[in-house]
């Protein structure tokens, strides 16, 4: 028998916590980013929350329908007359918006369906109280105007995005080799880590791609490869990552069953022989 390869419970107390809190640091600033990125993507819809526009408004470019025809369209306010929700949302879809909004000629005219429907919750100083929502009042044109326009989101410059994929890319393929590396010295089934470690760089490789290809004709999917395919880079190195620091700090493991396998745990002595 030659001699095995180490393993991480091989190796002393200190290294193994040296490896422990280095491969937590970068889980942690993994985590760190993903919150960042939240931050610098989110609301470019205007809508709380990190949503699909967002993404594909910074690398594809969007349209944001008007918030007002969103909420109609989407059954609010519940109540309305069904005549009134298709009068208001023909005048949201129409070019003449803001000419419309107190046409007398419209019946029914915009003005008074808001008025009539919503007025009650969307005032300054609202009957209905238990409802109410003062934070958007819809007394005046002003109010309402900011609701009515469709937002055009464009897209991060192409040279940006190149930039960005120069910069994140040959890293984040490096901190996958590392931790792979890593992981390939634990008493986890080598074939688990492999698939996991083809999982991550095939989703690197499909969402660096999609950010610069999804604006192309023929690519719009590839917005689904730059969620997905970052979704699945960041949770396989998590995986790998938690699989390594388990791994030194777990007792037992592949170091103890090759000793038993005839092989010594000291890796710079011959393995031990069998007895006949």
């Amino acid at each position: 028998m030659g001699q095995r390869t180490p393993r991480l419970k091989d190796f002393g107390f200190l290294l193994r916590l040296g490896l422990s809190v280095a491969v937590f640091a970068m889980l942690a600033g993994y985590g760190v980013a993903g919150y960042y990125l939240k931050q610098h993507y989110e609301n470019r819809d205007e809508q709380p929350g990190l949503t699909l526009t967002d993404i594909e408004g910074a690398y594809k470019g969007a349209e944001v329908p008007p918030p007002m025809l969103g909420a109609l369209e989407g059954g609010h306010p519940e109540g309305m007359p069904e005549a009134d929700r298709q009068a208001l949302i023909a005048w949201l879809t129409s070019d003449t918006t803001e000419r419309d909004y107190e046409n007398f000629d419209l019946d029914p005219m915009p003005a008074d369906v808001i008025f009539d429907n919503c007025l009650s919750c969307h005032a300054r100083s609202p009957s209905d109280t238990e409802n109410a929502y003062t934070d958007m009042p819809l007394e005046y044109w002003d109010d309402i105007a900011p609701l009515t326009v469709t937002k055009r989101i464009l897209p991060k410059d192409r040279k940006i995005v190149v930039a960005s994929i120069h910069a994140h890319l040959p890293t984040m393929a490096l901190v996958l080799i590392v931790v792979t590396g890593l992981a390939a010295l634990t008493r986890w089934p080598g074939f688990l880590t492999g698939l996991v470690s083809i999982a991550c760089g095939l989703g690197l490789i499909v969402d660096f791609a999609g950010q610069y290809y999804v604006r192309d004709a023929g690519f719009e999917w590839l917005l689904w490869g730059i969620v997905g395919g970052g979704a699945i880079y960041a949770a396989g190195v998590t995986v790998l990552g938690l699989a390594v620091i388990a791994d030194c700090w777990l007792p037992g493991g592949r170091s103890g069953n090759q000793a038993k396998a005839g092989y010594t745990d000291d890796i710079s002595q011959k393995p031990m022989q069998r007895p006949v």
